[in-house]
């Protein structure tokens, strides 16, 4: 009886504590809900304001190495937001929500059109900075477009020191897999492999991507460590991510098998690159059709060869991937110095060139050109060898050889006629050497004041007593006429607080020059970020000092309104002092 008591209690105790369960789980769900619905009504209430100030640790790559903490007030963002850069925004003036008032239509039709444009030194180095700037995206543009945005500007212009930076001071960022693959082929192309092993390393266990992957295990083939190689190939092989013509190779490699396919594989570098190192006696002729990394790898493999000089075809192909830059221009002067003529020949070059194919009449004259010894005959043949590669488009493989031969005999040296023609010729540095500054205390923007702004951390209270010396000797000669560029210098004092006499009538001045209207309203607009992206446009491939004095005034204005002031002093640092 006992026991059946028991049974009964036990049985009736589980009944009440499953009851108890089952009307807890009801209410749970009830519950759950009702807070649904209120935090979805708490977020559309924060998301209504502006949230307040924030700290973002931004990992940055500086020389001690820290993490710099960036405050700002932050709009509709939350702690998770994720932003990606290289740049403290703050360095240039900006700051993390630069674009958040630009919608991602203007930023997309800016970037397709500042894209046709072979953009200054300067213009490259304010794009840079906008761009790669820890911000948040513009309107309407996610984080994902954004960041592709960064990675296609960093490897369309071959910024491969740049890319790594940015892979060291960012985790996990969408377009990962094209900013290493970028690194890897680029040193694949370089005939550097070991170096492109060592980029392996940015992968990490987030990038599934299948060329990465095989690159890795062509790494630890190369590394000897060929367990772990046939492990990972095995694995590959199981997510269907393999191919035959892989799989052939890293079995040659690895010794499992003694023969390899002799067929050149050209679907992509790495590819090409195991065929050319598996494949004994290896010969390739390469064509239009032929990717730029293949012909860089070529030419960095020393794989271009000519073993035919009467293969017109062949040069003629040679000849227009050293225009488009896929082959050095000095492959080219050599095959050319390989081409026979008899003695008869080039002993009357200048008559007999015009009868000859074009490959073959260069030939000729550059051959010609050599074993002169007399300079206006050298000269001579050296334009008209200009000449001859402009007639047939391929300007580009001549013009630094001409440009550096003539900086070799020297201007001076070279016959009168030829001077003014030789002046156009020679080329000046891709980056511009401006040259020593020249003080001219006669005209205000080439005064000594320029100092505050070109030497590093000038005084204050001794520019302010020159400014104030100069401005009054200014408006005692009534013959000065005060120009767009002392505007523009007088502009960027007064926005550092630098005082100004009441005679000198600066807005009577600036009245006369007009700053365009759609740029202004967008700095009302505080689209400060767009408005650089603008006057990135405007400079486009000048540098500033190359710009009008207006243009000068109003950009320089317009980056004083927005506190720009860094990239103020690049522009001002250019185009206002006199060089020497």
């Amino acid at each position: 009886m006992k026991l059946k008591s028991y049974k009964y209690f036990f049985g009736f105790l589980i009944l009440i504590i499953f009851t108890q369960l089952k009307s807890e789980e009801k209410i749970d769900i009830w519950k759950n809900n009702n807070s649904e619905k209120e935090i979805s009504a708490q977020k559309k209430e924060v998301n209504s304001q502006k949230s307040p100030q924030k700290k973002i640790e931004i990992k940055t790559k500086d020389k001690n190495d820290e993490k710099i903490k960036i405050e700002n007030t932050l709009i509709n963002s939350t702690e998770q937001d994720k932003i990606y850069g290289l740049y403290d925004p703050e360095k240039n003036n900006l700051d993390l929500n630069m674009w958040s008032s630009t919608s991602a239509e203007d930023v997309r039709a800016s970037l397709k059109r500042i894209k046709k444009i072979k953009l200054s030194k300067t213009s490259n180095e304010i794009l840079e900075n906008i761009l790669l700037s820890y911000s948040f995206p513009p309107q309407g543009m996610a984080e994902k477009e954004f960041t592709s945005l960064k990675i296609n500007w960093l490897v369309e212009n071959n910024r491969s020191e740049l890319i790594e930076n940015f892979l060291k001071q960012n985790d996990n960022f969408y377009n990962k897999d094209k900013a290493v693959q970028f690194l890897v082929n680029e040193n694949i192309a370089k005939a550097n492999i070991q170096e492109g092993c060592k980029k392996i390393k940015f992968i990490g266990s987030s990038i599934k991507d299948p060329y990465l992957e095989k690159f890795k295990i062509y790494c630890l083939v190369l590394d000897n460590k060929k367990t772990q190689a046939q492990l990972l190939l095995d694995l590959l092989r199981e997510q269907k991510k393999s191919d035959k013509f892989f799989d052939d190779k890293i079995n040659f490699l690895l010794g499992i098998s003694n023969k390899t396919s002799e067929k050149i594989n050209e679907n992509n570098l790495l590819n090409f690159y195991l065929s050319s190192i598996t494949i004994k006696d290896f010969k390739y002729t390469p064509s239009k059709k032929t990717k730029k990394e293949i012909w860089k790898y070529l030419n960095a493999a020393n794989l271009i060869k000519l073993e035919n000089t009467n293969d017109k075809e062949k040069i003629k192909d040679l000849e227009i991937a050293a225009n488009n830059g896929q082959v050095d221009d000095k492959i080219i002067f050599d095959i050319y110095k390989q081409i026979k003529f008899d003695l008869n020949t080039l002993i009357n070059a200048k008559n007999i060139y015009q009868s000859l194919e074009a490959s073959d009449a260069r030939s000729l004259i550059f051959q010609k050109y050599l074993i002169v010894e007399n300079i206006e005959s050298k000269v001579e043949y050296l334009f008209l060898l200009d000449e001859l590669f402009r007639e047939d488009k391929l300007n580009n493989i001549f013009s630094e050889f001409l440009s550096n031969k003539l900086k070799e005999i020297g201007l001076e040296n070279l016959p009168k006629k030829y001077k003014e023609i030789a002046e156009k010729k020679i080329l000046t540095e891709e980056e511009i050497n401006l040259g020593k500054v020249k003080y001219n205390d006669k005209i205000l923007h080439q005064s000594k004041i320029l100092k505050y702004y070109i030497e590093e951390g000038g005084n204050f209270k001794k520019t302010q007593k020159d400014l104030d010396k100069l401005l009054k000797r200014i408006s005692k000669d009534r013959k000065y006429f005060i120009s767009a560029k002392d505007l523009a210098l007088i502009d960027s004092l007064i926005k550092d607080g630098f005082k100004i006499p009441n005679n000198f009538n600066y807005n009577d001045l600036v009245s006369k020059y007009d700053v365009p209207d759609n740029l202004v309203k967008l700095i009302e607009d505080k689209q400060n970020a767009f408005v650089a992206l603008k006057i990135v446009e405007i400079i486009g491939e000048d540098e500033p000092h190359q710009l009008d004095s207006e243009t000068i005034y109003f950009i320089t204005n317009l980056l004083n309104e927005m506190s720009l002031t860094k990239i103020r002093n690049k522009v001002l640092i250019s185009a206002l002092p006199q060089r020497v």
